[in-house]
């Protein structure tokens, strides 16, 4: 006989506030949404010029908009970082009060890998598809992570990082093509200082400052950030895309059920489903609610589920699963406990009369990728590190450089992927 069920479960999970992540759409749909914008704008300007020759024109002058061309300097520092293979980035930050070092490798496309120290304690940094995920112990969690609710949630696997580690939007920030932009807006006369140095403009944008190498090809030389988490990185020219890449593959292809710390759910009764005499396992359910935040819900928030079931002490097995939450902010998540264990202690309370009382215990979490969904970014991510590969491989125009074949970078730096961290003060 299989006993009587004594439904358990953690306490609420406390409220939070954030609406979901916010993932960005692939680049196969923005690469179509740009083509649409082009589009666009190619038909609106057909409708002025029909407007100008049914006789509209203006009956005076008419005054054009003046727009200061971007410094040459700029646009060319611009070319490299968007026609390069990547950067690798290192340096200092301080977090939780304390030093820590940054060590990451980037591409054009903002795709990167890296690690955050602090002391004796690394945490394991990857950005896919303009989102950051981090894998760090409990202690890293607790010590590094202010404001995080249960780090134990989120400690020994990969989760969303937060806003504080590593202290600056990698892909927004840091990505070659995201800074070829900003420097796009670069003053015709900035401001310089010496970097290691190296004399460089610096180039002020919302979340940085670039430091620009004067003499061509105008290099990046490294970012600096303030704010909570003030952040000083050296920039260097990747010697190759590969190191990057296939460390950066191996970790996306574990990011499948990631966490959202940013995502908290008011959890409701558990209760359990098709146990009883049921040797092919224990479904567990939870009903919760996105909890402490109104207006619409994100199409990317999910909800996922972990339970655990027990007998008298004894572990009978555990599971996961997840669903994503629709208007009304309230999802019924459940998940199977199946295996040996499971079916061995089934079998022993069928052959042998008795009470064999169980219970579970369940938390539900946000959720900040779907299993799912991880093959669409690992066939993104091998489709860029081709294009790259062959970049790489390719001589420059006008070089007589065999394939494969690397130029050393200028104002004093190689192209190189060893650890370099270099100091520097505001002007």
């Amino acid at each position: 006989m299989p006993g009587r069920a004594m439904p358990g479960r953690d306490g609420p999970v406390p409220p939070g506030i954030v609406p979901g992540r916010q993932r960005p759409m692939s680049k196969r749909n923005r690469m179509l949404l740009i083509a649409a914008g082009v589009a666009m704008a190619a038909t609106a300007a057909g409708a002025v010029t029909m407007a100008t020759a049914a006789g509209d024109e203006p009956s005076g002058p008419v005054a054009k908009p003046s727009v200061t061309p971007p410094p040459a300097w700029s646009l060319a520092a611009g070319r490299g970082l968007t026609g390069g293979i990547g950067l690798r980035y290192a340096g200092t930050l301080t977090i939780a009060g304390g030093p820590a070092t940054l060590q990451l490798r980037i591409s054009p496309e903002g795709s990167a890998s890296g690690t955050l120290t602090a002391g004796e304690r690394t945490a394991l940094l990857a950005t896919v598809d303009g989102v950051t995920y981090i894998k760090a112990g409990l202690e890293f969690w607790r010590a590094y992570a202010a404001g995080t609710e249960h780090p134990e949630y989120y400690a020994g696997g990969w989760a969303k990082a937060p806003l504080a580690l590593p202290g600056v939007d990698v892909a927004k920030v840091l990505a070659p093509g995201s800074v070829a932009r900003k420097l796009a807006k670069a003053s015709a006369d900035p401001k310089t200082e010496q970097i290691g140095g190296v004399p460089a403009y610096v180039v002020p944008a919302a979340d940085a400052e670039y430091l620009i190498a004067v003499a061509a090809p105008h290099r990046l030389l490294g970012v600096r950030t303030s704010g909570g988490t003030p952040l000083t990185l050296t920039a260097q020219p990747l010697a190759s895309p590969a190191p990057l890449f296939k460390e950066l593959r191996a970790r996306v292809k574990q990011l499948g059920g990631a966490t959202d710390p940013t995502l908290h759910f008011a959890p409701g009764q558990l209760t359990f489903k098709n146990c009883n005499q049921n040797m092919n396992g224990c479904t567990v359910q939870v009903p919760a609610t996105l909890s402490t935040w109104e207006g619409k819900v994100s199409p990317d928030a999910r909800a996922a589920l972990r339970a655990s079931i027990t007998s008298k002490g004894r572990a009978l097995g555990t599971c996961h699963g997840s669903a994503p939450v629709p208007d009304d902010r309230t999802v019924t998540v459940s998940c199977t406990v199946t295996g040996r264990t499971w079916r061995t202690w089934m079998r022993a309370a069928l052959d042998n009369p008795g009470s064999y009382p169980y219970k579970a215990s369940a938390r539900v979490v946000g959720e900040a990728l779907a299993a799912a969904d991880v093959q669409e970014l690992l066939t993104e991510l091998d489709a860029e590190r081709r294009e790259l590969v062959r970049a790489a491989a390719a001589p420059a125009p006008g070089s007589s450089a065999a394939p494969g074949a690397t130029a050393s970078a200028s104002a004093g730096a190689t192209a190189s992927d060893a650890p370099g961290i270099a100091t520097s003060q505001r002007p």
